[in-house]
């Protein structure tokens, strides 16, 4: 794409995107390029429609790979080249149900820890867990963003937007361990991004390696976010702090963990049992 692609990017970070979005944005943008080797200024809505159907009928993507790409197309379009009547009438898929997250039980959790022999990799994970974070908060932390004195942890999250979520003593003993080993200054997890933190991806690939190890035959970084939030519902916590731990904008997002806290459900009366017995079930 060349000049076109330079222009994205710089309204892309002119626009305040993410790291990740921009790299993405970026990509799609020259898939679209390389599938008519052709540049995206050259295309109209034809095109770009030819382009989406093979990507959904051909290759078999994904709904959600489909808004990505189109979301990506839609700003090349609408903010980089101006002509928003190109991408303005193609349509976002149907959002399918929500499925239940998928929670880890205490033990599971434990046995992930266990199978984790780098101590960095391994306070990552933990940092996740105790804290409710996603992995790019994870890794994007700061050794200033540990308030050791209130106990709590500072995140940057979705949208820039910072928050405070937990810093257990038992978390912060890890960290401390693992900062007598690595000395951060300035990032807590350093690594070779463009923003000089640990790579996300890198963590994913570690930690579907200590799955396996574990036994485990579903686990994600966002799999600990679940747990952690469920967890936390059956301990009683309340679901409005959940929320605000978690930095759901909206209450109906954590209001999902209702439906996998078998605690709950478990405290949970039916109204069966308030009806007086039948003649056959008192024989």
């Amino acid at each position: 794409m060349g000049q076109l692609r330079d222009r994205m990017e710089q309204d892309l970070i002119l626009k305040g995107f993410r790291p990740t979005t921009r790299r993405n944005y970026l990509l799609y943008g020259r898939r679209l390029a390389a599938f008519y080797r052709r540049s995206p200024e050259e295309l109209g809505e034809a095109d770009i429609r030819g382009f989406l159907l093979h990507l959904v009928q051909v290759d078999g993507v994904a709904p959600s790979t489909y808004r990505q790409v189109l979301a990506a197309l839609r700003f090349l379009y609408t903010v980089t080249l101006g002509r928003a009547w190109e991408v303005e009438r193609i349509p976002f898929p149907k959002r399918p149900g929500r499925k239940l997250p998928h929670v880890l039980s205490g033990e599971q959790i434990l046995a992930l820890f266990k199978a984790l022999r780098s101590p960095k990799y391994r306070a990552i994970v933990m940092t996740c867990y105790a804290a409710g974070l996603r992995i790019s908060e994870a890794c994007q932390l700061r050794v200033a963003d540990i308030d050791s004195q209130r106990m709590v942890l500072r995140v940057r999250g979705k949208g820039d937007k910072e928050r405070y979520t937990l810093l257990p003593p038992r978390l912060l003993q890890v960290l401390r361990v693992y900062w007598k080993l690595y000395r951060p200054t300035d990032l807590l997890f350093a690594g070779r991004t463009p923003a000089g933190h640990i790579c996300p991806d890198t963590v994913r690939q570690v930690l579907a390696k200590a799955a396996a190890a574990a036994g485990l035959a579903k686990c994600t970084p966002h799999s600990l976010r679940h747990s952690f939030a469920t967890h936390l519902l059956d301990q009683g916590t309340d679901l409005v702090v959940i929320q605000a731990l978690l930095g759901h904008q909206s209450i109906r997002t954590t209001t999902l963990y209702t439906h996998v806290s078998t605690a709950k459900i478990q405290k949970t009366q039916s109204p069966l049992e308030r009806l007086p017995a039948l003649d056959h079930e008192e024989a």
